[in-house]
Protein backbone atom coordinates (compact mmCIF):
# COMPACT_ATOMS: atom_id res chain seq x y z
CA UNK A 1 0.00 0.00 0.00
CA UNK A 2 2.79 2.39 -0.01
CA UNK A 3 2.56 4.84 -2.66
CA UNK A 4 2.87 8.80 -3.80
CA UNK A 5 1.45 10.93 -6.19
CA UNK A 6 1.54 14.59 -6.88
CA UNK A 7 -0.51 16.80 -9.24
CA UNK A 8 0.11 20.67 -9.91
CA UNK A 9 -3.02 23.11 -10.78
CA UNK A 10 -2.86 26.58 -12.32
CA UNK A 11 -5.47 28.79 -11.00
CA UNK A 12 -5.85 32.37 -11.90
CA UNK A 13 -4.17 33.74 -8.74
CA UNK A 14 -2.09 30.76 -7.48
CA UNK A 15 -0.20 27.76 -8.59
CA UNK A 16 -2.08 24.54 -6.62
CA UNK A 17 -0.09 21.34 -5.33
CA UNK A 18 -1.37 18.28 -4.03
CA UNK A 19 0.40 15.78 -2.59
CA UNK A 20 -0.87 12.20 -1.49
CA UNK A 21 1.38 9.59 0.17
CA UNK A 22 0.25 6.20 1.44
CA UNK A 23 1.72 3.52 4.02
CA UNK A 24 0.73 0.54 5.15
CA UNK A 25 -2.37 -0.14 7.47
CA UNK A 26 -4.86 -2.51 8.33
CA UNK A 27 -8.10 -0.35 7.58
CA UNK A 28 -8.29 3.11 4.91
CA UNK A 29 -7.32 5.94 7.48
CA UNK A 30 -7.11 9.45 5.63
CA UNK A 31 -5.31 12.54 6.92
CA UNK A 32 -6.48 15.44 4.38
CA UNK A 33 -4.71 19.16 5.45
CA UNK A 34 -6.77 21.58 3.61
CA UNK A 35 -6.16 25.55 3.25
CA UNK A 36 -9.46 27.51 4.41
CA UNK A 37 -10.98 28.17 0.93
CA UNK A 38 -11.03 24.50 0.13
CA UNK A 39 -11.98 22.61 3.67
CA UNK A 40 -16.03 22.54 2.86
CA UNK A 41 -14.76 20.07 0.69
CA UNK A 42 -12.85 17.84 2.93
CA UNK A 43 -15.71 15.25 2.87
CA UNK A 44 -15.66 14.90 -0.84
CA UNK A 45 -11.61 14.26 -0.81
CA UNK A 46 -11.83 11.91 1.38
CA UNK A 47 -14.69 10.12 -0.47
CA UNK A 48 -12.65 10.42 -3.32
CA UNK A 49 -9.32 9.12 -1.81
CA UNK A 50 -12.11 5.88 -0.19
CA UNK A 51 -13.31 5.22 -3.57
CA UNK A 52 -9.62 4.65 -5.41
CA UNK A 53 -7.52 3.85 -2.30
CA UNK A 54 -9.14 1.77 -0.69
CA UNK A 55 -6.41 0.82 2.45
CA UNK A 56 -3.54 2.21 3.81
CA UNK A 57 -2.88 5.26 6.20
CA UNK A 58 -3.11 8.07 3.64
CA UNK A 59 -1.49 11.97 3.87
CA UNK A 60 -3.56 14.49 1.43
CA UNK A 61 -2.13 18.03 1.45
CA UNK A 62 -3.17 20.98 -0.91
CA UNK A 63 -0.35 24.16 -0.24
CA UNK A 64 -0.24 26.74 -3.06
CA UNK A 65 1.62 29.59 -4.29
CA UNK A 66 -0.20 33.06 -4.46
CA UNK A 67 0.66 34.86 -7.59
CA UNK A 68 2.10 38.54 -7.89
CA UNK A 69 -0.74 40.11 -8.28
CA UNK A 70 -3.34 38.91 -5.33
CA UNK A 71 -2.74 41.21 -2.29
CA UNK A 72 -3.12 39.62 1.14
CA UNK A 73 -5.53 42.06 2.57
CA UNK A 74 -6.63 45.39 2.32
CA UNK A 75 -6.02 48.57 4.98
CA UNK A 76 -9.12 49.36 7.12
CA UNK A 77 -8.80 52.82 7.21
CA UNK A 78 -11.63 53.71 9.86
CA UNK A 79 -9.63 51.49 12.57
CA UNK A 80 -6.40 52.80 11.95
CA UNK A 81 -7.81 56.50 11.62
CA UNK A 82 -9.21 56.11 15.29
CA UNK A 83 -6.29 54.21 16.33
CA UNK A 84 -4.03 57.04 15.53
CA UNK A 85 -6.19 60.20 16.37
CA UNK A 86 -6.71 58.54 20.09
CA UNK A 87 -2.94 57.73 20.49
CA UNK A 88 -1.84 61.44 19.02
CA UNK A 89 -4.38 62.46 21.88
CA UNK A 90 -2.75 60.44 24.41
CA UNK A 91 0.39 61.70 23.09
CA UNK A 92 -0.48 65.20 23.15
CA UNK A 93 -2.00 64.83 26.85
CA UNK A 94 1.18 63.59 28.20
CA UNK A 95 3.70 65.87 26.74
CA UNK A 96 5.22 63.40 24.35
CA UNK A 97 6.06 64.36 20.56
CA UNK A 98 4.32 62.24 18.10
CA UNK A 99 6.48 60.75 15.14
CA UNK A 100 6.33 58.73 12.07
CA UNK A 101 6.73 55.63 14.98
CA UNK A 102 3.40 56.07 16.13
CA UNK A 103 1.86 55.06 12.64
CA UNK A 104 4.29 51.98 12.90
CA UNK A 105 2.41 51.29 16.19
CA UNK A 106 -0.80 51.80 14.57
CA UNK A 107 -0.42 49.24 12.09
CA UNK A 108 0.71 46.70 14.47
CA UNK A 109 -2.87 47.51 16.14
CA UNK A 110 -5.97 44.75 16.14
CA UNK A 111 -7.99 44.66 13.05
CA UNK A 112 -5.93 47.64 11.06
CA UNK A 113 -5.95 44.85 8.54
CA UNK A 114 -8.71 43.52 6.49
CA UNK A 115 -8.94 40.19 4.97
CA UNK A 116 -11.96 39.10 3.53
CA UNK A 117 -12.50 35.22 3.14
CA UNK A 118 -12.71 34.42 -0.37
CA UNK A 119 -15.19 31.74 -1.89
CA UNK A 120 -14.66 28.93 -3.84
CA UNK A 121 -15.72 29.18 -7.39
CA UNK A 122 -17.27 25.75 -8.82
CA UNK A 123 -14.95 26.54 -11.66
CA UNK A 124 -11.95 25.93 -9.79
CA UNK A 125 -12.94 23.49 -7.81
CA UNK A 126 -13.58 21.95 -10.73
CA UNK A 127 -10.05 22.21 -11.73
CA UNK A 128 -8.63 21.20 -8.33
CA UNK A 129 -10.94 17.96 -8.59
CA UNK A 130 -9.06 16.89 -11.65
CA UNK A 131 -5.99 17.61 -9.94
CA UNK A 132 -6.88 15.46 -7.29
CA UNK A 133 -7.80 12.24 -9.18
CA UNK A 134 -4.99 13.04 -11.13
CA UNK A 135 -2.66 12.56 -8.09
CA UNK A 136 -4.60 9.75 -6.76
CA UNK A 137 -4.00 8.08 -10.12
CA UNK A 138 0.00 8.51 -9.63
CA UNK A 139 -0.51 6.33 -6.26
CA UNK A 140 -1.90 3.40 -7.75
CA UNK A 141 0.49 3.55 -10.53
CA UNK A 142 3.18 3.84 -7.69
CA UNK A 143 1.56 0.84 -5.76
CA UNK A 144 0.93 -1.15 -9.39
CA UNK A 145 4.91 -0.79 -9.29
CA UNK A 146 5.89 -1.80 -6.00
CA UNK A 147 2.74 -4.80 -6.62
CA UNK A 148 4.56 -6.37 -9.43
CA UNK A 149 7.64 -6.49 -7.11
CA UNK A 150 5.91 -8.12 -4.45
CA UNK A 151 3.80 -10.41 -6.15
CA UNK A 152 7.21 -12.15 -7.47
CA UNK A 153 8.63 -12.11 -4.02
CA UNK A 154 5.68 -13.76 -2.62
CA UNK A 155 5.67 -16.63 -5.48
CA UNK A 156 9.42 -17.04 -4.66
CA UNK A 157 8.95 -17.94 -0.84
CA UNK A 158 5.48 -19.92 -1.54
CA UNK A 159 8.05 -22.28 -3.81
CA UNK A 160 10.33 -22.19 -1.50
CA UNK A 161 7.93 -23.83 0.95
CA UNK A 162 6.57 -26.09 -1.35
CA UNK A 163 10.53 -27.10 -1.94
CA UNK A 164 11.15 -27.61 1.92
CA UNK A 165 7.49 -29.14 2.33
CA UNK A 166 8.11 -31.68 -0.76
CA UNK A 167 11.68 -32.44 0.85
CA UNK A 168 10.32 -33.23 4.06
CA UNK A 169 8.48 -36.42 2.70
CA UNK A 170 12.24 -37.99 2.69
CA UNK A 171 12.34 -38.38 5.71
CA UNK A 172 9.11 -40.20 6.80
CA UNK A 173 10.49 -43.69 6.56
CA UNK A 174 13.65 -42.66 8.42
CA UNK A 175 11.65 -41.34 11.49
CA UNK A 176 9.57 -44.57 11.64
CA UNK A 177 12.85 -46.18 11.88
CA UNK A 178 14.22 -43.74 14.65
CA UNK A 179 11.04 -44.25 16.72
CA UNK A 180 10.98 -47.78 16.59
CA UNK A 181 14.66 -48.35 17.04
CA UNK A 182 14.34 -45.88 19.91
CA UNK A 183 11.14 -47.80 21.62
CA UNK A 184 13.00 -50.93 21.29
CA UNK A 185 16.13 -49.51 23.00
CA UNK A 186 13.85 -48.37 25.85
CA UNK A 187 12.34 -51.72 26.23
CA UNK A 188 15.78 -53.55 26.82
CA UNK A 189 16.46 -51.27 29.60
CA UNK A 190 13.40 -51.51 31.58
CA UNK A 191 12.72 -55.02 30.87
CA UNK A 192 13.97 -58.64 29.62
CA UNK A 193 13.52 -58.76 25.32
CA UNK A 194 12.43 -62.26 25.46
CA UNK A 195 9.35 -61.75 27.56
CA UNK A 196 8.46 -58.53 25.52
CA UNK A 197 5.20 -59.76 23.23
CA UNK A 198 6.01 -58.99 19.26
CA UNK A 199 2.52 -58.11 18.68
CA UNK A 200 1.53 -55.84 21.48
CA UNK A 201 4.83 -54.01 20.51
CA UNK A 202 3.82 -53.53 17.17
CA UNK A 203 0.82 -52.25 17.91
CA UNK A 204 1.60 -49.74 20.18
CA UNK A 205 4.38 -48.87 17.78
CA UNK A 206 1.18 -48.40 15.31
CA UNK A 207 -0.20 -46.16 17.86
CA UNK A 208 2.73 -44.21 18.30
CA UNK A 209 3.46 -43.20 14.57
CA UNK A 210 0.31 -42.46 13.81
CA UNK A 211 0.60 -40.09 16.90
CA UNK A 212 3.45 -38.49 15.03
CA UNK A 213 2.17 -38.35 11.60
CA UNK A 214 2.59 -35.52 9.00
CA UNK A 215 0.23 -36.72 6.13
CA UNK A 216 -2.74 -34.33 6.64
CA UNK A 217 -0.14 -31.63 7.73
CA UNK A 218 1.83 -31.83 4.42
CA UNK A 219 -1.42 -31.53 2.51
CA UNK A 220 -3.41 -28.66 4.32
CA UNK A 221 -0.38 -26.75 3.65
CA UNK A 222 0.21 -27.93 0.43
CA UNK A 223 -3.68 -26.52 -0.42
CA UNK A 224 -2.82 -23.54 1.60
CA UNK A 225 0.15 -22.76 -0.40
CA UNK A 226 -1.98 -23.36 -3.98
CA UNK A 227 -4.66 -21.09 -1.88
CA UNK A 228 -1.87 -18.07 -1.60
CA UNK A 229 -1.33 -18.74 -5.02
CA UNK A 230 -4.75 -18.58 -6.46
CA UNK A 231 -5.61 -15.18 -4.42
CA UNK A 232 -2.62 -13.75 -6.11
CA UNK A 233 -4.38 -13.78 -9.12
CA UNK A 234 -7.25 -12.20 -7.72
CA UNK A 235 -8.02 -8.74 -9.57
CA UNK A 236 -9.83 -7.33 -6.57
CA UNK A 237 -8.31 -6.17 -3.85
CA UNK A 238 -6.68 -9.24 -1.36
CA UNK A 239 -4.40 -8.52 1.28
CA UNK A 240 -6.72 -9.35 3.76
CA UNK A 241 -7.46 -13.15 2.37
CA UNK A 242 -3.70 -13.29 2.05
CA UNK A 243 -3.05 -12.37 5.96
CA UNK A 244 -5.84 -14.74 6.63
CA UNK A 245 -4.80 -17.87 4.30
CA UNK A 246 -0.68 -16.79 6.04
CA UNK A 247 -2.12 -17.44 9.24
CA UNK A 248 -3.63 -21.14 8.38
CA UNK A 249 -0.14 -21.80 6.59
CA UNK A 250 1.66 -20.83 10.05
CA UNK A 251 -0.54 -23.07 11.81
CA UNK A 252 0.16 -26.19 9.81
CA UNK A 253 3.73 -25.44 10.09
CA UNK A 254 3.85 -24.96 13.69
CA UNK A 255 1.57 -28.04 13.80
CA UNK A 256 4.92 -30.10 11.93
CA UNK A 257 7.35 -28.72 13.74
CA UNK A 258 5.84 -30.23 17.22
CA UNK A 259 5.47 -33.97 15.11
CA UNK A 260 8.65 -33.36 13.47
CA UNK A 261 10.94 -35.95 16.32
CA UNK A 262 13.64 -35.69 13.50
CA UNK A 263 16.26 -33.14 13.65
CA UNK A 264 16.61 -32.55 9.82
CA UNK A 265 12.67 -32.11 9.52
CA UNK A 266 13.07 -30.07 12.16
CA UNK A 267 15.47 -27.20 10.23
CA UNK A 268 13.40 -27.68 7.63
CA UNK A 269 10.02 -26.13 9.61
CA UNK A 270 12.14 -23.43 10.96
CA UNK A 271 13.13 -22.47 7.57
CA UNK A 272 9.78 -23.01 6.44
CA UNK A 273 8.57 -20.58 9.59
CA UNK A 274 11.78 -18.14 8.42
CA UNK A 275 10.15 -18.02 4.83
CA UNK A 276 6.43 -17.41 6.31
CA UNK A 277 7.62 -14.76 8.62
CA UNK A 278 8.86 -12.80 5.34
CA UNK A 279 5.28 -13.22 3.67
CA UNK A 280 3.43 -12.03 6.92
CA UNK A 281 5.54 -8.64 6.57
CA UNK A 282 5.19 -8.43 2.84
CA UNK A 283 1.46 -8.83 3.07
CA UNK A 284 1.15 -5.76 4.71
CA UNK A 285 1.64 -4.14 2.18
CA UNK A 286 -0.90 -5.66 0.09
CA UNK A 287 -3.84 -3.93 -0.90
Amino acid sequence: MTGYGKAECLLADKKLTIEIKSLNSKQLDTNARLPSLYREKELEVRQLIASELKRGKVECTFYYELSGETAPGTINEPVVKDYYQQLYKISGELGLQSSLELFSTVMRMPDTIRTEKPELEETEWEAVKEALNQAVDNVNIFRSQEGKSLDVDLRQRIDAITRKLEKAGSYEKERIDLVRERIGKHLEEFSNKDTVDENRFEQELIYYIEKLDISEEKVRLANHCNYFLETLEDQNPAGKKLGFISQEMGREINTLGSKANHKELQKLVVEMKDELERIKEQVLNVL
